[in-house]
């Protein structure tokens, strides 16, 4: 499957972003993020403006140590700028406490991680259902109608009761999409999807993030890949902690 080109991103309807005008879904202006630990002070990004809209596929790369997942990050409410300014689907993430972020990311936000971060001991289903319990979206059975028809997206309807360890890496990582997709989020940011995985399973995960984005979904990611990051809309090039360059393949 072929990315869609700039000019053929399908715009997001209401049901679907947040941002119904000209506003961009994510704002980063002056975005400096310096970790400190004793007398030891690491600029991970400095100076970082960026805009993107809804309904577009941006891909973040860079060497490591670059700050891309520092980048990820900020725009998801996990890390706080230590300046400037973070807007996501008309939201002030800077202004914000840690219970209004939890908040806010539940309703706006799914996060894919590098390394799953599934919970060993939940089948399939119940690592999907989990985000929706914790928003306390819909009753107990229509979360697990939910989270069946989320698994099947991905095409994991044979594999709900499965464990982690019963499933390849690809599995594991579909599962991961299906969490973060649990709450019909307008925004979806995922840190190396692939990067675990052979080039015939990271194929097949690209093909599925193309995919989510032609259907109305805004998707940030991060990836090593030079083939991969072709497929986005705009690349977004990191070097130590700065934008260098935001191209169009």
């Amino acid at each position: 499957m072929r990315a869609p080109t700039r000019h053929e991103t399908p715009v997001a309807d209401e049901a679907t972003s947040p941002t119904a005008d000209d506003t961009p879904l994510l704002g980063l202006t002056g975005v400096d993020k310096v970790f400190t630990t004793g007398r030891v002070s690491y600029t991970a990004l400095h100076g970082i403006d960026l805009a993107i809209d809804a309904g577009e596929l941006i891909a973040v790369v860079g060497p490591s140590g670059s700050g891309k997942s520092t980048l990820l990050n900020i725009v998801t409410g996990i890390d706080r700028p230590s300046a400037g300014t973070v807007t996501v689907a008309g939201a002030r993430l800077d202004h914000m406490n840690e219970e209004q972020l939890a908040a806010w990311r539940g309703e706006n936000v799914g996060i894919v991680f590098q390394f799953f971060q599934l919970l060993p001991t939940l089948t399939a289903i119940e690592n999907v259902m989990l985000p929706m319990d914790f928003a306390k979206l819909g009753s107990v059975a229509e979360r697990e109608e939910r989270a069946r028809a989320k698994l099947a997206l991905v095409g994991l309807e044979d594999k709900l009761e499965h464990l982690p360890l019963e499933l390849s890496g690809g599995e594991q990582q579909r599962v991961a999409i299906a969490r973060a997709l649990a709450c019909d989020p307008p925004f979806l940011v995922a840190d190396e999807p692939t990067g675990n995985l052979d080039s015939e399973n990271a194929d097949r995960m690209m093909e599925l993030l193309v995919d989510l984005n032609a259907r109305g979904m805004t998707v940030l990611y991060v990836t090593h890949d030079g083939v991969l990051a072709e497929r986005s809309h705009r690349v977004v090039e990191l070097r130590d902690g700065t934008i260098t360059t935001i191209r169009v393949p």
